[in-house]
């Protein structure tokens, strides 16, 4: 890139205070970007697109007043700034984005694939790509209301006490996959395929048949963000898949260690120990 080449001018749209501000902390690791504005509502970002005209908007899909979708209809595809969707609730029809090439982010994400998703998204305003993007953001939209139900119906639809959950199908708004990065591609792993996850430093690891994934996040945000009902934290360092739990035993000290089918014991800490006796029926 020329010295002098204009910055790339990028809008940020999140809810989140903290999603905001990471995204832009990242961004300042990027070089050579101006961010134009934050918006923290679909009403917000439709006027900042509008009076800014961003290069890059990073969308989030989940909004209080509606969708990122709504926002897209709003300012029309042939309008839109290259556009990268961010999102923790990936039933919004990430298919559909990934299908049509536009690119998304999931929550949690890492550095790494933050730097890939923006270096995409420079590299389309570098080539003038906008209005090819733009046919790839109508197929998406033409593929979500296909579907029977876009994102906007679900943001939309009345409060209502959520359906119980099928076993191992998590509940709505909880994760239902990962988005993991290995040398330099992105794969998702599906949540049905975790059995048990433990923390690796400033990591998580995602543990499944086949082998082991490395993941930049926090064991409390994963904890939040997985359906209780499926998943129960034992310890600081683990959570694990209540329904592959086998069994427990108890040493002298009074401690439990946790047994998962396959083979796997976990240690289980004193504070979790009481609620893990009552989810398991072996207290009143």
């Amino acid at each position: 890139m020329s010295p002098d080449a204009r910055p790339v001018r990028v809008l940020i749209v999140d809810d989140e205070p903290l999603a905001r501000r990471r995204v832009a902390e990242l961004l300042k690791e990027e070089g050579n970007v101006e961010i134009v504005g934050m918006a923290t509502s679909g009403a917000e970002a439709i006027a900042a697109i509008r009076a800014e005209s961003p290069d890059v908007v990073f969308l989030d899909v989940q909004m209080p007043d509606g969708t990122g979708l709504d926002v897209l209809r709003a300012i029309g595809p042939d309008a839109m700034p290259v556009t990268v969707f961010v999102t923790a609730y990936d039933q919004y029809a990430l298919r559909a984005f990934d299908a049509a090439a536009t690119d998304y982010l999931v929550k949690p994400f890492d550095d790494e694939r933050f730097e890939l998703a923006f270096s995409r998204a420079r590299r389309a305003v570098e080539l003038g790509a906008v209005s090819r993007l733009s046919s790839q953001l109508i197929a998406a939209l033409q593929a979500v209301d296909a579907s029977g139900g876009s994102a906007r119906a679900a943001a939309s639809a009345p409060a209502m006490d959520p359906a119980p959950s099928a076993p191992g199908v998590p509940s709505q708004g909880y994760l239902e996959r990962f988005a993991v990065e290995s040398r330099g591609q992105v794969r998702v792993v599906p949540l049905s395929k975790v059995l048990y996850i433990t923390a690796s430093g400033p990591y998580a690891e995602l543990h499944t048949a086949e082998r082991t994934h490395l993941i930049r996040e926090q064991m409390q945000v994963l904890e939040d963000r997985l359906d209780p009902e499926l998943f129960f934290r034992v310890h600081r360092s683990a959570i694990v898949r209540f329904d592959l739990i086998e069994g427990l035993t108890r040493n002298a000290s009074g401690d439990y260690t946790v047994h998962l089918k396959g083979g796997v014991t976990l240690k289980v800490s004193r504070s979790r120990s009481d609620e893990l006796e009552r989810r398991m029926g072996l207290s009143n």
